[in-house]
C-alpha cells in the first residue's frame, strides 16, 4: 500500500466517504468490521468535533455487532422482501421516483468529469454509495469539481437519508453509521464552502 500523499484531514476526507460508500453498498466484511472494532481516538487525529465521538461510537457499535446480524440488518434495511426500509437513490429523495432526472443530470456530470460506472455494478449512478465513492475520487484529484458535485448531487438530499436511516425500525448498528453519516455532511459543508474563498 502506498503512502498518502494528501493532508491528514484530507486523507480523513477520503477515508469517512470511502467507509460511508462500503456500509451503504453492502454489509461490513469481517475485515472492516475487526478494523471498526480496533478504531481508537488516538486515531483520530485530523478530525474536527463532533467526529471523533461519532466515530468512537461507531466503534462500539462495530464491537457488538456481528458479521452475520449485520447482514440480516443490512438487508432488512435496504433490501426486504419487496424493498428495504430505506432507499438510497436520490431520484427516490428527490422526486419520489426511481430513475428519474436526478439520474439523468447526475450520469452527465459523471461524463464531463470522466468517470465511468463500473461494469459489474447492477445499481444505479444515484445510489448514495457510487455517489460518496465519486467524492472521494474528486478529493484524491482535487480541484473544484467536488465542491459542485456535492452541492448538485449529495447536498440536496443525503442528509435525509442519513436521518431516515438513524429512524428505521431495523436499525442497531446502522444507527451509529447514520450519525456518523450526518455529522460528516453538516462538516462538509463548512470545509467545501472554505475551499473556495
Amino acid at each position: 500500500m502506498t503512502e498518502s500523499k494528501l493532508p491528514i484531514d484530507q486523507q480523513w476526507r477520503v477515508d469517512t466517504y470511502r467507509l460511508l460508500a462500503n456500509l451503504l453498498a453492502k454489509p461490513p466484511s469481517k475485515n472492516l468490521l475487526s478494523q471498526l472494532c480496533g478504531l481508537t481516538l488516538d486515531q483520530c487525529d485530523g478530525m474536527t468535533e463532533p467526529l471523533p465521538a461519532v466515530w468512537a461510537a461507531l466503534s462500539d457499535s462495530a464491537r457488538q455487532s456481528s458479521v452475520e446480524t449485520l447482514k440480516d440488518e443490512y438487508n432488512l434495511l435496504f433490501v426486504g422482501m419487496t424493498r428495504g426500509e430505506v432507499l438510497p437513490y436520490a431520484s427516490w429523495y428527490l422526486t419520489g421516483f426511481l430513475m428519474e432526472k436526478p439520474l439523468a443530470a447526475l450520469r452527465d456530470d459523471l461524463r464531463r468529469l470522466g468517470i465511468e460506472r463500473q461494469p459489474d455494478s447492477c445499481e444505479p449512478e444515484d445510489h448514495a454509495a457510487a455517489l460518496l465513492e465519486v467524492m472521494s475520487i474528486l478529493i484524491e484529484t482535487g480541484g473544484d469539481s467536488q465542491r459542485t458535485f456535492f452541492e448538485l448531487h449529495i447536498n440536496p438530499w443525503m442528509n435525509k437519508l442519513f436521518v431516515d436511516l438513524g429512524k428505521a425500525d431495523s436499525a442497531i448498528f446502522y444507527r451509529s453509521v447514520a450519525q456518523l453519516g450526518c455529522d460528516f455532511l453538516r462538516g462538509e459543508q463548512t470545509s467545501l464552502l472554505e475551499l473556495v474563498q
